[in-house]
């Protein structure tokens, strides 16, 4: 009677393990796809709208929309190097993929994160590959000190990977070892 319960309860941690997976797979694609659409719809908007270089106020001098061309890595980081963002992209989208599958029991934010960074590196990609380089629109600063352009994908890559940080040194107490006396 007691082997039977055992196997009874052991299937039950199993299907739990595999709705809880389901889930936070769920997360991460819904996330990067909305990441994904709200990225590759801006820049056709911002491409349809405005010549290359044309640049239009939104909230005074602060905020510009500024159909920019980038053919280098988020905030315009390495120009001309799109040889070296290819692979690189396709890195860290395995390493999302990695952290995915590693991470899935885990709370659903660390998905959305990882959701975040999917859909970026994907909608930088994207441009890559059909382009030959990232449409950026977003120019934040005052007169001529600005900060990089930037569009949809950039941050949500950057700020993702930097939450992934923040929660593997601060929060992630999986990893930490007690210290020897």
């Amino acid at each position: 009677m007691r082997a039977a319960s055992a196997r009874v309860e052991g299937v039950e941690a199993g299907i739990e393990r595999d709705a809880s997976s389901m889930r936070a797979t769920v997360v991460l694609a819904v996330t990067g796809a909305l990441i994904y659409v709200a990225d590759q719809v801006t820049k056709a908007l911002v491409v349809a709208s405005l010549d290359v270089g044309e640049r239009v106020q939104v909230v005074g001098d602060l905020v510009w929309i500024w159909h920019l061309r980038n053919t280098g890595a988020a905030f315009s980081l390495l120009p001309g190097a799109i040889w070296l963002f290819i692979p690189i992209t396709l890195v860290a989208l395995g390493m999302v993929a990695w952290f995915h599958l590693q991470f899935r029991s885990r709370s659903p934010w660390i998905h959305v994160i990882l959701g975040a960074i999917l859909g970026g590196a994907l909608g930088n990609l994207t441009d890559r590959v059909r382009l030959g380089y990232v449409v950026d629109f977003v120019s934040v600063g005052i007169g001529d000190l600005r900060w990089p352009a930037f569009n949809v994908a950039d941050p949500s890559v950057v700020i993702g990977i930097g939450l992934i940080v923040v929660y593997l040194t601060f929060f992630d107490g999986r990893g930490r070892r007690e210290p020897a006396a």
